[in-house]
């Protein structure tokens, strides 16, 4: 447990490959200018979000820090006279909104420092430069054998690894290139197997992996030294770009997109596939592969940044392969990453994003296939092919390899095991990412169609349509009410009165008035008393009585009729 905290504290545990986000959220004018409220996000969690206060000056000088990158980027224009103007405001505000978005959206520009310290100064406003001087110059105290001969400002993409061109006193013909990093996120071994494994690798030899002339560790980073290539790497090939020349630059906007030949394709792939096989058996876990980490010595691809996995740093690709669940062993990631390199091969510049469902035409018809068992929707879901099943495939089965020289790997059995913790490691903190952000996604999908117009719009038609089952229900159910009220009140009229189980009807006073008519009146009851007067029956009329009838009804007149004495209800009687 000890020994867990002191990792906790020597590492850098911020992981800078996880997306920032941006959103503008208000502007307030002061006296002279005006200052915009942004809110930054880093990942998924709103939480994990703080506001910075930026002027329009701050968005400029920015601006003129990326131009070297030669994109045309959307910062909105000046003016001198009107900036105060309350539309105008408006108007800029979402003018700068669009630029912050074409910024984090590019894979490139995102990652790079200055944009980092616009968006997060907190975590970013040391200078690494001159933390690496001082600690190459502490390990090299007592080593008076290496030079420093200049810094290398900004060739490499992460923030926190700086390179040295280098020279040493015994050799001062040859130049050397220094990395120095600090420990990140995913380094889990223990300070011992760390320093054990750095220590190893200017004795590792394979003839797909650049040569270490020095390396060595720290409780908190560690250095390599490597010979200078002048003519670089394979990334530096394809875009046509000079080694020594700053990320940005290099990268960015090729002036030229053109793919290398097919024969360079397919050797370049078999050779860099046949390395990660290698690597794979041996136990020892990448995932840096990218085209900036292989170096060319004639025809010969060579695979560099071994030590990246050791010291625990994230990936080139990690914002890419974090989005997709099957793609969770560093295997998978390999692969992932080498259909990367293997786009940017074919078609001279990365995709534009991922998955990729339709390729461009390639050189030959057999290399579609193998993207598509990579970057494709269907891939990206089900899972990545194994490095064999890569090598297996008709653009990288027939080439034929040419070398002669024996790899020399040896890793100590005790190191093995503690790479092997490691490997699981690394792949745990990669699930669990995978499963926060699946769960945010599927939350956000279903906000997101609960909110659209066409889900309000099938609520509205179906609380419509509750509503007139409500109404209708509470009518059947005051109409049945009602029923019951006046069936209730007739049976107690039609009962005998002698009857003792006859209950009382209940009072209709103060009840609402009922919405079906009411029955017709029963009969009356006929006297219980066998003294009782009957009523006389209608005597029938016959033929000679009809013609009477007739006269009477013709000799009809309204205005001699009369109110009956009686109380009742029956007819007038004619007088």
């Amino acid at each position: 447990m000890a020994f867990m905290e002191r990792v906790l504290v020597n590492k850098v545990l911020l992981d800078d490959t996880v997306p920032l986000t941006a959103v503008i959220e208000a502007s307030q004018s002061l006296q002279s200018h005006t200052e915009y409220i942004i809110r930054v996000q880093r990942g998924i969690s709103m939480e994990n979000s703080w506001q910075i206060v930026r002027r329009y000056s701050d968005f400029d000088m920015l601006n003129n820090s990326l131009q070297m990158s030669g994109l045309s980027l959307p910062l909105p224009p000046k003016k001198l006279i009107g900036n105060m103007d309350r539309d105008f405001i408006a108007e800029r505000q979402k003018g700068l909104q669009n630029y912050i978005n074409f910024i984090t959206s590019n894979h490139i520009l995102c990652n790079y420092e200055q944009v980092k310290k616009f968006l997060d100064p907190n975590n970013y406003s040391a200078n690494y430069t001159e933390i690496a001087l001082q600690q190459v110059s502490m390990f090299f105290r007592s080593d008076p054998k290496w030079e420093v001969v200049e810094p290398l400002k900004e060739i490499g993409w992460r923030l926190r690894k700086r390179y040295f061109l280098m020279k040493c006193k015994n050799q001062p013909k040859d130049y050397l290139v220094l990395s120095w990093a600090d420990l990140g996120p995913d380094q889990f071994l223990q300070d011992k197997d760390l320093q054990c494994a750095i220590k190893l690798l200017p004795s590792w030899s394979h003839p797909y992996i650049y040569r270490i002339t020095f390396a060595t560790s720290s409780e908190s980073s560690a250095l390599v030294i490597r010979p200078f290539n002048e003519k670089g790497t394979l990334k530096d090939l394809i875009y046509k770009a000079k080694p020594k020349d700053p990320f940005l630059k290099k990268y960015c906007n090729p002036r030229k997109i053109q793919g290398l030949e097919l024969k360079q394709i397919k050797t370049y792939g078999r050779q860099i596939l046949e390395v990660l096989k290698f690597l794979h058996d041996k136990g020892f876990p990448y995932g840096h592969l990218h085209s900036a980490n292989v170096m060319l010595e004639g025809e010969t691809c060579k695979l560099m940044d071994l030590e990246n996995s050791l010291l625990g740093l994230p990936s080139f690709y990690r914002s890419y392969f974090s989005q997709f669940r099957k793609i969770n062993t560093l295997e998978g990631i390999d692969v992932h990453c080498f259909g990367h390199l293997l786009y940017e091969m074919t078609y001279g510049r990365p995709p534009d994003s991922v998955p990729v469902d339709q390729f461009p035409p390639a050189p030959s018809f057999s290399v579609v296939p193998v993207l598509e068992s990579i970057l494709s929707s269907e891939a990206c879901k089900c899972g990545m092919p194994s490095v064999s099943q890569l090598l297996q495939m008709p653009l990288f089965s027939d080439v034929t390899l040419m070398h002669s020289e024996k790899p020399q790997f040896k890793i100590p059995t005790k190191l093995k095991e503690s790479l092997k913790t490691a490997k699981e490691c690394i792949e745990r903190r990669l699930t669990e990412e995978q499963k926060m952000m699946y769960q945010h996604r599927r939350l956000t999908r279903a906000q997101s169609h609960h909110g659209s117009e066409e889900e309000k719009k099938k609520r509205k038609i179906l609380a419509r349509k509750k509503s007139k089952r409500t109404n209708c229900d509470a009518g059947e159910e005051q109409s049945i009410k009602c029923n019951n009220s006046n069936n209730s009140a007739g049976s107690g009229a039609s009962s005998p009165l002698t009857s003792p189980s006859s209950p009382t009807p209940p009072s209709t006073t103060g009840t609402s008035p009922c919405l079906v008519p009411a029955p017709p009146p029963p009969p009356p009851l006929p006297s219980l008393k066998k003294d009782a007067p009957t009523e006389p029956a209608s005597p029938s009329v016959n033929g000679a009585e009809r013609g009477a009838l007739l006269s009477s009804i013709r000799n009809f007149r309204k205005g001699v009729l009369k109110k009956s004495a009686t109380n009742d209800l029956s007819s007038p009687t004619i007088s």
